[in-house]
């Protein structure tokens, strides 16, 4: 993810609705704080959030939620003017979408009570999933927020030294997310979907080393 800082491209900060008319139909961008960021989605990032997104998808369909993988959506928070995160993966519950004021006209989302999971691949800008997002997601009440660096991009004080490729598997207690970083074959617990059978390993290399 990077910040777009091209004086030709963003002059000044931008409220949603100029983000929304100037990047709304290109995946690549979000906006936080008024700020642009491209999202960087190489190759392998879109392999991890596409194993993700499968791997949600046969969970939902097996337990039978009234939930579904938005795709190409943002989810721009009630009270946030000058944001919209366009997460990777994200989990909306069908049932809640009657309270959405701009779901109707527009792939958008704006309360955390119709999202019950998210997913971040990271990419350069490691800071905004792991602290930025961190916050904003909890106290937006967000159940379930996991963290892909399949590449050990974040800092120390996140996935530890020698850093290496980490699944942080946040979960909301109180208000606050706890936060279980596993590497290698340490198996994935998900409260949002208790039957995966899955490793931080096969996540983290979109199932390409071990059999999923």
């Amino acid at each position: 993810m990077t910040l777009i800082t091209d004086p030709s491209v963003q002059s000044s900060p931008l409220k949603f609705d100029q983000f929304l008319a100037r990047y709304g139909g290109d995946n690549r961008y979000e906006l936080i704080d008024g700020e642009v960021f491209d999202l960087e989605p190489t190759g392998q990032h879109e392999e991890v959030a596409a194993f993700i997104t499968a791997k949600a998808c046969v969970q939902i369909d097996r337990e039978r939620f009234p939930w579904f993988v938005l795709q190409r959506g943002l989810f721009r928070p009630f009270n946030a003017d000058m944001t919209a995160f366009r997460p990777d993966v994200l989990v909306a519950d069908r049932s809640a979408l009657v309270h959405e004021p701009l779901w109707v006209e527009q792939s958008v989302l704006t309360q955390g009570s119709s999202i019950k999971f998210i997913a971040e691949v990271v990419s350069s800008n490691w800071q905004n999933d792991y602290a930025r997002k961190v916050e904003d997601y909890a106290a937006l009440g967000i159940p379930e927020y996991w963290i892909a660096d399949y590449a050990g991009l974040g800092g120390i004080r996140y996935i530890g030294k020698p850093k290496q490729p980490t699944l942080s598997i946040c979960t909301l207690v109180k208000g606050e997310y706890d936060i279980q970083p596993l590497r290698g074959r340490q198996a994935v617990t998900s409260p949002t979907f208790p039957n995966l059978n899955l490793t931080a390993e096969q996540v983290l290399s979109a199932g390409g080393l071990a059999d999923s």
